[in-house]
């Protein structure tokens, strides 16, 4: 029997919803967190994915809410139950239409999802409409008040979601562009149909046109949106990051032990299994690489193409690729530990080389080198970092080459790792970052930005 749960009593829900006393707005974040004018901002944040889910739009989400937690701000997380990517929901959120509960302080809202694997067009549709129509009817009026309120792709019904509690709580909304749709799910290849292509382009230059600010994490996003005509005052570049205290103390002896990997050169992908990365390069490069008993592959996670992937290796005989299930968000950094080198493929298209995967500074954080199949804004950061190395995209000779040239020379492959590590700390450490974001949402809360916004919501 569906039912709605909570961890926390009914009443404290009941009062959520009643509006606080607004207070003139300070002009400086000092004085917006030092206790005069109108405090700390309510800060809600609309997602699909947050953990116990692992990839990383939930890891990014969760970390920028404990860092504005930290400084003094209201977090308010709008989610859906956990079920990424295997469309299994876990047994403690089965049968809830709503569960509100605490999470490190922060006040988590989970509404109805039609749990679905992260494979299949209509079914996955189906999981993002679900969120997109629950969010707004289980979770927003239980929410509380609200000073702004962010959507993060992926997936950008999030948005629309977002924007549409934005107008309930009459708050500024923030579109949060960590992936370009429906750019991407065209450039993989799983949709073709032009009406409904265009009317996904439509549906996306609204958002844009409603957001009172656009967050991009690559320059190559703000190139896009800039061209299609949206005013670059109101697009601002907060780059992902990484929090380095998961990874600096990770060991990976567990990890070796646990898959009897005794000494070798282990070559790793951590990760969504997906269409977007075109894993079938690492197999044949391990085909490729199959007569050299001291260089070993493994590949952790899960995703659409998981299966193929590991029919593909057993067709070929492989026995020098292991398969490790999807890890848990605090065993992550074991894996990267264990690995010698760490892969970020994807597939080569015109699009994708305007994205810089944010496990990249996952890598770098764990003191590993790179090998990257990407072009444009991934292998720029790559190369300014010194971090590593980069290979055509899909192409398994360059693949191989790179890993017999980093398995020859063991001290060049760790110089990259360090060099990976020290760009991380002084570029894209998660807390730096998160204080420069919430300055942005600081300035466009403030009295003279707020006005405009709300216009912009009553057209």
């Amino acid at each position: 029997m569906e039912h709605i749960g909570s961890a926390k009593d009914s009443n404290t829900a009941k009062s959520a919803i009643t509006p606080r006393p607004k207070k003139a707005t300070p002009t400086s974040l000092e004085g917006l967190l030092g206790g005069e004018g109108n405090g700390p901002l309510n800060i809600h944040y609309v997602s699909h994915y947050f953990p116990p889910e692992v990839n990383a739009p939930a890891i990014r989400v969760s970390e920028l809410a404990r860092q504005w937690k930290k400084k003094g701000h209201s977090v308010t997380v709008l989610t859906g139950f956990p079920n990424h990517p295997s469309g299994v929901i876990p047994d403690k959120y089965l049968g809830r239409i709503y569960q509100r509960e605490d999470f490190n302080g922060i006040d988590v809202h989970r509404s109805y999802v039609y749990a679905a694997p992260n494979k299949g067009f209509v079914k996955r549709i189906a999981n993002y409409l679900s969120f997109m129509v629950s969010s707004v009817v289980c979770s927003s009026w239980r929410s509380g008040p609200a000073d702004v309120v962010i959507g993060t792709s992926p997936q950008f019904f999030v948005a629309v979601s977002a924007w549409f509690i934005s107008v309930l709580k009459r708050a500024p909304f923030v579109f949060e562009v960590r992936d370009l749709w429906p750019e991407e799910i065209v450039a993989v290849g799983a949709i073709k149909n032009r009406f409904v292509i265009g009317v996904l382009e439509a549906i996306e230059m609204f958002l844009y046109r409603r957001a009172g600010m656009i967050i991009a994490v690559a320059q190559g996003t703000v190139d896009i949106l800039i061209s299609r005509g949206i005013p670059k005052e109101k697009i601002a570049l907060i780059p992902n990051g990484v929090s380095l205290e998961r990874f600096t103390e990770a060991d990976g002896t567990n990890v070796r032990k646990r898959f009897n990997l005794n000494g070798e050169f282990l070559v790793s992908y951590i990760g969504t299994h997906g269409m977007a990365h075109r894993l079938e390069t690492v197999i044949d490069a391990a085909e490729c690489l199959k007569d050299n008993k001291k260089i070993r592959f493994m590949m952790v996670g899960d995703g659409a193409e998981k299966t193929k992937l590991v029919a593909r290796a057993k067709q070929k005989g492989l026995e020098n690729i292991t398969f490790a299930p999807q890890a848990p968000a605090d065993e992550v950094p074991q894996y990267y530990a264990a690995s010698d080198v760490c892969l970020a493929p994807l597939k080569k298209t015109k699009l994708f080389e305007k994205n810089i995967p944010s496990k990249l500074y996952e890598i770098m954080a764990s003191k590993r080198p790179i090998l990257l199949g990407a072009k444009g804004e991934s292998q720029r950061l790559v190369h300014e970092a010194q971090a590593g190395e980069s290979f055509e995209p899909e192409n398994v000779e360059s693949l191989v080459e790179r890993i017999e040239r980093l398995f020859g020379d063991r001290e060049h492959s760790s110089k990259l790792g360090k060099q990976g590590l020290d760009y991380v700390t002084k570029n894209n450490r998660r807390e730096t970052l998160a204080e420069k974001y919430s300055e942005l949402l600081v300035t466009l809360c403030s009295p003279n930005k707020l006005a405009p916004n709300k216009q912009d919501m009553k057209q």
